[in-house]
């Protein structure tokens, strides 16, 4: 893991809630010491870059969470639009394959002029909702490990700056890409949390110690009765 990056802001709080203001309250509670924030589908097809602004103007970053998948052209007009908007991260999904993965490296990088502002550009390989029948119902034989690695392998060698994953193959990317690469880890859910719909998960700490970047964390934090106090927990975790 990059040793530039605090604990404190390795972890994501996804904004999963259905109203603007209600994803405000949260930004403004938790800003203290949350320093990321995911805007994801819901929030973005209701709210646009209104919600990109508003998690800025409480002075935190945005990972945009829209898991752009679409002929390279098309993706790389949504990164080079959402790079625009001044997010930290952007995911695009890495079964787009490389033509794809490469023309929105090129947009994220055009976007940003030269500066040091480029977004993040992440890779998701296999959503953490699906298990092994969900992923061979769309044809896939590989076991998801093998699945995960050859998408992420592919994303790198494509101009990928890290990629999405499940904890549970982020030791498996960690010892095939190195360091460097940076994993996002969704699927957190603290011991004792309700799993939801997720079904490769892992604790904070465990999910830091198998080698993840950043971890990111809704429900468990946002449907808390204290939030901050949810969230402050999880951080104290991670650095055990």
């Amino acid at each position: 893991m990059p040793e530039s990056i605090k604990t404190g802001e390795r972890l994501i709080v996804a904004l999963d809630m259905k109203t603007l203001d209600e994803a405000a309250l949260t930004v403004k509670k938790l800003a203290a010491s949350v320093r990321i924030f995911k805007v994801g589908m819901g929030l973005f097809t209701s709210y646009g870059p209104d919600a990109v602004k508003m998690v800025h103007d409480k002075g935190a970053k945005v990972f945009l969470d829209l898991k752009f998948h679409d002929i390279p052209n098309t993706v790389a007009h949504a990164v080079r639009s959402a790079a625009k908007l001044g997010v930290f991260m952007i995911n695009i999904h890495a079964m787009g394959g490389s033509d794809m993965i490469t023309a929105a490296a090129a947009a994220a990088a055009e976007a940003a002029g030269g500066s040091d502002k480029k977004p993040i550009l992440l890779g998701v390989t296999v959503l953490t909702s699906m298990d092994q029948a969900a992923i061979g119902e769309i044809g896939v034989e590989r076991k998801i490990e093998e699945e995960v690695i050859a998408l992420a392998r592919l994303g790198k060698d494509a101009g990928l700056d890290g990629v999405v994953a499940s904890p549970n193959e982020t030791s498996l990317i960690r010892q095939n890409l190195g360091k460097d690469f940076i994993v996002v880890t969704p699927g957190i859910r603290p011991a004792g949390a309700e799993k939801g719909d997720q079904k490769r998960t892992m604790t904070p700490a465990d999910a830091v110690r198998a080698g993840a970047d950043y971890i990111v964390v809704g429900r468990p934090i946002i449907e808390a009765k204290d939030p901050v106090e949810a969230a402050k927990k999880i951080i104290k975790e991670m650095e055990s």
